[in-house]
């Protein structure tokens, strides 16, 4: 049973093999035009992948203790619905904040900030492995 199995399925891989030969083969004759491929002329024709990015502003750089303040910024190759997250320097370790917001279909942002440790504070907007660049929000 397994033989014929394994029989089938190289018959269909063939088959399906052939056919598509000839395709490519009707296609090419159609256009009147040989191409001919080298394995980095087919690579250097895929797209590239999407590279991701984050940027992040901050309404304002100085608050009082558990003052709202906004981040707003905008995202690339993160899609929509995507959730960003806020996250805070703390004793050398980040530490994602209770702070996010979906991205919208133009790849922007906007969220509402209270923060309570007083000081410089380091924060950062994330997306999985993708991460804006660092900003201070000064707490007093």
């Amino acid at each position: 049973m397994i033989s014929k199995r394994h029989s089938l399925r190289t018959a269909v891989i063939g088959a399906l093999g052939a056919a598509s030969l000839a395709l490519a083969g009707t296609a090419t004759a159609a256009t009147g035009t040989a191409t001919h491929t080298t394995p980095s002329a087919s690579v250097a024709q895929q797209a590239p992948a999407a590279q991701t990015g984050i940027t992040a502003k901050p309404s304002k750089t100085s608050v009082r203790a558990w003052e709202l303040f906004r981040v707003t910024g905008k995202t690339t190759g993160i899609a929509a619905g995507s959730k960003v997250t806020l996250q805070q320097k703390q004793r050398g370790s980040w530490v994602s904040l209770p702070a996010s917001a979906p991205v919208s279909r133009d790849g922007s942002y906007s969220l509402g900030v209270k923060l309570g440790l007083k000081g410089k504070n380091d924060l950062r907007i994330v997306n999985g492995r993708t991460a804006s660049p660092v900003f201070d929000v000064t707490v007093r």
